[in-house]
């Protein structure tokens, strides 16, 4: 049975409490979004219009920014997520083009919208085994239905995605099978050896000693994207892709996942979780501990 929204309601965020409220706003999910950001654009009609209108490689520091304030508000924005809605759609209503398999699209066509959005739930199911604990049967079953609640906030109706786990699995693995390759954006995105811009963003003092030490820290720190990105991609997205892994580096993600596991738990909640999740985080135990309501761990 659908539980879209009937006609003329906003669509609502994930509740409070849920597995996207836990995985979306912790620093974690920062070592997640650049393998959902690959595989999105690994798709042919995806990478073509990412590659034509978007502006990463000359301003990647503010569309990252952006991109993960909106991924924010779908979660914690509560009334100003449906608005964050449709203010994307507005945005990709221009975006379209000739992919590189010759065939025209249109970001918002209900394929090429759909597959975007759903390259985050493999991504956060596969990323979370490393970097948080596996999820249980029941959690996973619990994100993909928050996780079709965020779609709707995007304006993908639930005729256009898989409505349940089991669905979803034959959906994605066809998507890999006939679309997913290695597309100029890929390459962009998991290369060591093209140029970024230092970081744009913070106070200038900041700023300036960063330009200076740029031309040190951007190798190492490039590695280590490209290591994070392959690393926390599903195996079979990464093999339809055609990223190579090796027994070596998985040695190495998992020692490093290790110490993640292990230190960002007993931080602080200021440095664990991002400001969007952290403001929304405080206002709900508000909520819940005024006088006459239950305490609740969230």
């Amino acid at each position: 049975m659908s539980s879209e929204p009937a006609r003329g309601a906003e669509p609502v965020p994930p509740p409070p409490g849920g597995v996207l409220w836990s995985l979306s706003g912790d620093i974690r999910a920062l070592l997640m979004l650049p393998a959902a950001l690959t595989l999105q654009v690994a798709h042919p009609a995806v990478g073509a219009g990412v590659d034509e209108h978007s502006v990463f490689r000359t301003d990647p520091w503010g569309r990252g920014e952006r991109s993960l304030r909106s991924l924010q508000l779908w979660v914690y924005g509560g009334e100003a997520a449906a608005e964050e809605g449709r203010r994307l759609r507005a945005l990709h209503h221009t975006i379209q083009g000739t992919d590189t398999r010759g065939r025209r699209y249109h970001a918002l066509s209900p394929a090429n919208y759909a597959w975007v959005h759903a390259t985050g739930f493999p991504v956060y199911q596969h990323a979370a085994r490393y970097l948080v604990r596996p999820l249980t049967p029941a959690q996973e079953r619990a994100l993909y239905r928050e996780w079709l609640q965020v779609g709707r906030i995007l304006g993908i109706h639930d005729r256009d995605m898989p409505q349940t786990i089991e669905e979803f699995w034959p959906y994605y693995r066809k998507v890999l099978a006939d679309e997913i390759g290695a597309t100029a954006v890929v390459e962009d995105l998991v290369a060591v050896d093209r140029p970024v811009p230092p970081p744009d963003r913070g106070p200038l003092p900041l700023r300036l000693l960063l330009k200076v030490l740029w031309p040190v820290l951007f190798p190492p720190l490039a590695r280590f994207r490209r290591f994070v990105t392959i690393g926390l991609m599903p195996p079979e997205a990464r093999e339809a892709i055609g990223l190579e892994w090796t027994d070596r580096q998985e040695r190495r993600l998992r020692r490093f996942s290790g110490v993640v596991r292990r230190v960002v738990p007993v931080l602080p909640e200021r440095l664990r979780y991002l400001p969007y999740a952290r403001r929304a985080r405080a206002a709900h135990r508000g909520i819940t501990r005024r006088p006459g309501a239950p305490a609740r761990s969230v």
